[in-house]
């Protein structure tokens, strides 16, 4: 037991999740397409994409729901359902209705008792911040309290990654910001995290390292600020006045670009030379510019036909 508190706490201690040229095909859909993704130990990892990217089918692998038509998958060196049966693992997946006639201590209790080495149950009730609920039963919590009810669960068999597949779905800003609070006091302790959100700004805050899945495969694997830099990091926009626009692939810096009636807008992952290219040519009427937010990175990322585009890793600082 003590060993492996020591490797939860050490990040650099081997590899939580790793999928080797996974391949997953639902008659002619392959919701998983040759995936290869490596994360940490210690990590906390936001996989995004848009609704039948593969967000759902990656969770069922890495859990054990599924298996793989090629390719393997390991959690902690060995096959999923091993880390799960041994309590290493704990899910939060999107369905499941509240238990009724329970208290939240109850509850959470007797799933304690079906792990080998659970936390105390009083620490997972604070950690999801229910120690004043714990008395409480669960079909008559919010639905913000219940999901930290799920929390709580997934927490209490003290595992060394949590699984968290929409975790915040259909809660109001309030409940997202306490569930996230927990979520953090977790994460802080050296555990791995992975989770899916469609709420960008969520993997923009709280994730260590953003997966984009399109598709089946990874679009791009960096930090926020890496994508952002490779997606084209800032927004240059200019009235073209009802001039010609000229050519605007050409100019330095710039990724992309549309125009919009009299309005231009590029990507550029150098806005200050674009900037000086736009003033030699004495283009800068009602000129902006705006650094690129985590919600236009992946618009440009998940656009891009995967058969031709390469998955975006790091570094990403040179990619133009």
């Amino acid at each position: 037991m003590k060993q492996r508190e020591q490797e939860k706490r050490n990040p650099d201690g081997g590899d939580a999740i790793v999928f080797r040229g996974v391949t997953r095909a639902y008659g002619a859909v392959r919701a998983a397409d040759g995936l290869d993704l490596t994360v940490r130990r210690g990590e906390t990892v936001a996989l995004l994409g848009r609704n039948g990217a593969g967000k759902s089918t990656a969770i069922g692998l890495l859990l054990g729901l599924d298996e793989p038509d090629e390719g393997r998958v390991e959690l902690f060196g060995g096959p999923p359902g091993r880390a799960v049966a041994a309590g290493r693992v704990g899910a939060m997946l999107q369905e499941g209705r509240p238990v009724s006639r329970v208290t939240v201590r109850e509850l959470v209790g007797f799933v304690a008792r079906t792990y080998p080495a659970p936390m105390p149950v009083a620490e997972a009730l604070a950690l999801a911040g229910l120690t004043a609920l714990a008395g409480r039963r669960v079909d008559r919590l919010s639905g913000g309290q219940v999901q930290r009810v799920r929390f709580a669960v997934a927490l209490v068999g003290n595992p060394e990654l949590i699984v968290l597949d929409e975790p915040t779905a259909a809660l109001d800003v309030e409940a997202r910001q306490e569930f996230w609070d927990a979520m953090r006091g977790y994460a802080r302790r050296g555990n791995t995290v992975l989770f899916s959100t469609h709420y960008l700004e969520e993997a923009d805050a709280y994730a260590d390292r953003i997966v984009v899945l399109d598709s089946g495969r990874i679009a791009a694997d960096g930090t926020s600020a890496q994508l952002k830099r490779a997606a084209g990091g800032s927004l240059v926009s200019f009235d073209l006045g009802g001039g010609p626009a000229g050519p605007l692939d050409s100019l330095p810096g710039v990724t992309s670009y549309e125009i919009r009636g009299d309005r231009v807008r590029l990507r550029t992952t150098d806005s200050d030379a674009t900037v000086r290219a736009l003033a030699e040519r004495d283009a800068i009427r009602g000129l902006e510019v705006v650094q690129a937010s985590l919600n236009d990175t992946f618009l440009a990322l998940t656009r891009r036909p995967p058969a031709a585009a390469g998955p975006v890793t790091a570094p990403l600082e040179t990619t133009r």
